[in-house]
């Protein structure tokens, strides 16, 4: 059924503009989960992706007419840059229609291989739709990001060198997946080869358009997507990745945003570079399928598929990457408001380390306090803590997976609100662009009183925001229609135990 794509592949001409890149050792990781891991280090490739390969393969085969009318495309970033570089080296005029969430690296990258730059909507999808458009109206030869038969041969080219580096036993391949291109090249190549060796893709938990097809058995739809991983933040998987990957593609495993940080970081110390989240995606999904397993003595290999990362978004990952490992926990516990209770409270503790501590006077008899905590054994020693912790007469509850808590709270804790009535606490999300907060203000208007406001840069192509809003029982219906005409994304957050702990009234 494939064998079209065994030939197309080992035919693909990609190593004008690429290079063969190297299949290395993770050290550090291998001994730490007990397995034999590989990396395949397509951060190394002149434009720190995979995704130049698929590009240039499509773009070096196009007909003389095709090249004369230039080319377009739409991206969040990495294919952009594919194929700005190919029309740089080609001499064609390129067209690159991107979201305007695009972290700011790689629209400066893109720029710098002479194209056209157009930022448009604030998705991948209305990029693509507006380079539709454009290409109907000026007659461009659109070259697609994924979804292309000669794009799928040219990301192929990264298993031919995986086989060809490792001839060894090879247990399984992870594989992010955005719209599968890269996917459907490896899957199509290795399983013609060597049927015997697990493809494994790997998408965020906000942003699995293949999980969510396989499971349906056919293309659909997401709602929305979230793009931490803005690499792979695809509502739709491809038509003819999908038709590759529902043959091909044994597993489909799902990482969050924690788990990805703790995935950058392990990059980094074992190699010193920083990979992007879409990059690090692998890595996260394979060690989630390794702990699901309890697998030891076998042989992975994760595609480390980019390093295209915004510098002021690591502290966003620094801040993320131990909660993603599972080595810290975030507490909120009450303790009694009195001399000595702090050390008594630490005693409690044990040897483990206190990562952070945020508390303020409100009360004179039980203090609420807001405590990261150091982890050795993962999330059996968390329970085990909270067990000691009630046991002991401890009021405490697990913050290590509220996000409200992760993205707010532990910034805001700082005592109560006296006086305030009727107060509802609503998280949002909106597009982080210039003018985006003030926008965002001004759509909020005078209706309703702000009686809380939390914002914070992360450094991601989202704004976050935590909201008090008073609102009279009377006015319930009209607030929840104003916050589905707002169309951002939001989370009422009222009943939420650290807002309850630390900041409700």
């Amino acid at each position: 059924m494939f064998n079209d794509y065994l030939r197309k592949i080992l035919l693909a001409r990609v190593y004008d503009v690429a290079r063969e890149t190297p299949l290395e050792l993770a050290r550090g990781l291998s001994k730490r989960l007990d397995n034999r891991v590989l990396l395949k280090r397509e951060d190394l490739q002149p434009v720190f992706s995979f995704k130049l390969r698929g590009a240039y393969n499509k773009m070096v085969q196009l007909d003389v007419e095709s090249r004369r009318r230039g080319v377009i495309t739409a991206s969040a970033g990495n294919h952009a840059q594919g194929v700005a570089l190919a029309a740089q080296g080609m001499n064609l005029v390129a067209v690159i229609v991107m979201p305007k969430t695009t972290p700011g690296i790689k629209v400066e990258a893109v720029r710098s291989y002479g194209a056209q730059i157009i930022l448009h909507g604030n998705t991948y999808d209305e990029a693509l739709e507006h380079a539709r458009g454009l290409e109907a109206e000026h007659g461009y030869t659109f070259i697609h990001p994924y979804d292309d038969p000669d794009v799928i041969a040219g990301q192929g080219t990264v298993a031919v060198e995986i086989l060809r580096q490792h001839p060894g036993p090879i247990d399984a391949v992870f594989v992010p997946v955005g719209g599968g291109g890269l996917i459907a090249g490896v899957s199509a190549y290795i399983k013609q080869l060597r049927p015997e060796i697990k493809i494994i893709g790997v998408e965020p938990d906000d942003a699995a358009c293949l999980h969510a097809a396989l499971q349906k058995g056919e293309r659909v739809v997401l709602d929305q997507v979230g793009i931490f991983a803005d690499g792979v933040a695809v509502r739709q998987i491809g038509v003819e990745t999908f038709r590759i990957a529902q043959h091909l593609v044994d597993e489909v495993v799902l990482a969050s945003s924690d788990e990805i940080c703790a995935a950058i970081k392990d990059i980094f110390d074992d190699t010193r570079s920083i990979a992007e989240p879409a990059g690090a995606l692998a890595v996260a999904g394979m060690k989630k399928y390794i702990a699901r397993h309890g697998l030891k003595d076998r042989t992975f290999i994760a595609i480390a598929s980019g390093a295209n990362m915004n510098f002021d978004r690591l502290r966003h990952v620094a801040e993320r990457a131990e909660l993603g490992e599972q080595r810290e926990a975030l507490l909120a516990v009450t303790i009694p408001e009195e001399a000595g209770s702090f050390k008594r409270f630490c005693h409690h503790l044990g040897p483990r380390g206190i990562t952070e501590f945020n508390y303020r006077y409100a009360d004179a008899r039980a203090a609420q306090v807001f405590a990261g905590i150091q982890l050795r054994e993962g999330a059996r020693e968390k329970e085990a803590l909270l067990a000691h912790l009630r046991a002991d007469g401890y009021a405490a509850v697990d913050m290590t997976d509220n996000e409200m808590a992760k993205l707010h709270v532990r910034h805001m804790v700082g005592g109560r609100a006296v006086g305030v009535q009727n107060e509802r606490l609503i998280r949002f999300e909106f597009p982080e662009r210039p003018g985006a907060l003030m926008r965002f203000l001004q759509h909020l208007g005078s209706r309703w009183n702000i009686s809380l406001f939390h914002y914070r840069n992360h450094g991601a192509a989202y704004g976050r925001v935590l909201a008090g809003i008073q609102v009279a029982p009377q006015d319930a219906g009209e607030f929840r229609e104003f916050l589905t005409s707002l169309g951002y994304p939001y989370w009422e957050e009222t009943d939420n135990p650290a807002y309850t702990l630390f900041l409700g009234a």
